[in-house]
């Protein structure tokens, strides 16, 4: 058995039960150093944090379902639930339950800016920055911002009124402008996400990565494709700089809010 198809097993294996690094490397016929390397580097996560995301989107799928948390919660592999409210807040961004909820409970101001890309819808809970939208549709982008938590308490407010996110406005203003002012964020994603947004926020203005070169970076080289679904997932525009990020061979790639800003957005930053 070639060693692609051994890792293929070994996720497979994975995805129908909870084996510990022994059991899996015997069952797969590789050494369990040998096995987390591998694994680590084409999927880019290592066997241990591939189960646990399995298992918190299966319990994510339950909630989204309307399951009562419990049962979500055993039904997902937990043995108890009291680890996952732990860590809910870092993980889901919210308790299981908040989520199962749709985010009730939740508060997020937003508010519409003029910036020199266009429109921007800039949205904030009481953590930080949790959605920079861009485009000229606003319905479309409303809509945008309900899509993930449909019954949190969103509220439109003035910009530069609201003592809430009136400070942040001013840091993300900056950011669109190409200064470098830091801000709060807020971003909600899974483990390998928040590992390619941190990786993204450390490339320099006026250059660029390929998606291939990221995942490296990471120590996951094979992992480029996750990489592109990760900009992909991106919620906040410009301040992780998902624009930055192309295709090996120098075309664009994709962008959330399409190539003609991705490309101006790389041009300004050039020419700056």
């Amino acid at each position: 058995m070639r060693n692609h198809d051994k890792l293929e097993r070994a996720r497979g294996l994975l995805d129908g039960g909870e084996p510990g690094l022994q059991e899996l490397a015997a069952a797969v016929g590789l050494s369990p150093s040998h096995l987390q390397r591998s694994f680590q580097a084409r999927y880019g996560i290592s066997p241990a944090g591939y189960l646990a995301q399995r298992k918190l989107d299966a319990l994510k799928s339950g909630l989204r379902a309307g399951n009562e948390v419990s049962a979500a919660l055993y039904d997902a592999g937990y043995g108890s639930p009291s680890r996952v409210y732990e860590q809910g807040a870092a993980r889901l961004g919210m308790t299981p339950a908040a989520y199962r909820a749709g985010g009730a409970g939740m508060l997020i101001h937003w508010t519409l800016v003029d910036t020199v890309l266009g429109k921007a819808l800039v949205a904030a809970t009481e953590r930080g920055i949790c959605a920079i939208e861009l485009g000229a549709d606003e319905a479309a982008l409303e809509r945008r911002l309900g899509e993930e938590f449909p019954n949190a308490d969103i509220q439109r407010v003035e910009a530069g009124s609201d003592d809430f996110l009136g400070p942040r406005l001013r840091a993300v203003a900056a950011r669109l402008s190409g200064t470098g002012a830091e801000l709060p964020l807020d971003l909600v994603g899974t483990a390998f996400q928040k590992r390619v947004w941190d990786a993204l926020m450390k490339i320099p203005a006026g250059q660029t990565r390929s998606y291939a070169e990221v995942a490296a970076s990471l120590g996951a080289p094979r992992a480029a494709r996750a990489v592109a679904g990760a900009c992909a997932g991106n919620r906040v525009a410009v301040v992780v700089p998902c624009h930055r990020v192309i295709r090996g061979d120098g075309s664009m790639g994709g962008y959330r809010w399409g190539l003609p800003m991705k490309q101006d957005l790389l041009a300004r930053e050039r020419a700056a």
